[in-house]
């Protein structure tokens, strides 16, 4: 497990249920009555427009559908991405355990939880082992 890089995220009473199945190695994410699932941070649907959701645990995989590489003076190469998660929705995080050269668009990944030096586990993602 790795948290290098990663900074702390602060837990209020909307996100507690997220970071106490974070800390079980859990991503969990929302879905409202009509089935529609969403990100953790959400608290509208996005497409229906409920206020009634609740969570949902998702496999914790996905693939890359975006990323980015943060060049920064006298520190490694920072990769950060948008996976999408095999349920639908998209999640911001860091990408760890990687070459930066060899990262693409819809490349298979998985989210692994590291807790950030003060914070508590959060995910980030690691390429998928094929098979």
């Amino acid at each position: 497990m790795s948290a290098k890089d990663m900074l702390p995220i602060d837990r209020d009473d909307a996100s507690a249920a997220w970071f106490d199945a974070a800390a079980d190695g859990r991503l969990l994410i929302r879905k409202c009555p009509a089935g529609h699932v969403s990100a953790p941070h959400t608290t509208t649907c996005p497409r229906c427009g409920s206020t009634t959701l609740q969570w949902i645990e998702a496999a914790g995989t996905g693939v890359l559908a975006s990323y980015a590489v943060i060049n920064r003076r006298d520190a490694d190469p920072l990769p950060v991405a948008i996976v999408e998660l095999d349920e639908g929705p998209w999640m911001r995080m860091q990408l760890q355990d990687v070459d930066p050269a060899s990262l693409a668009t819809n490349d298979p990944v998985e989210v692994r939880f590291a807790a950030p030096e003060g914070g508590e586990p959060i995910p980030y993602a690691v390429p998928r082992a094929a098979g």
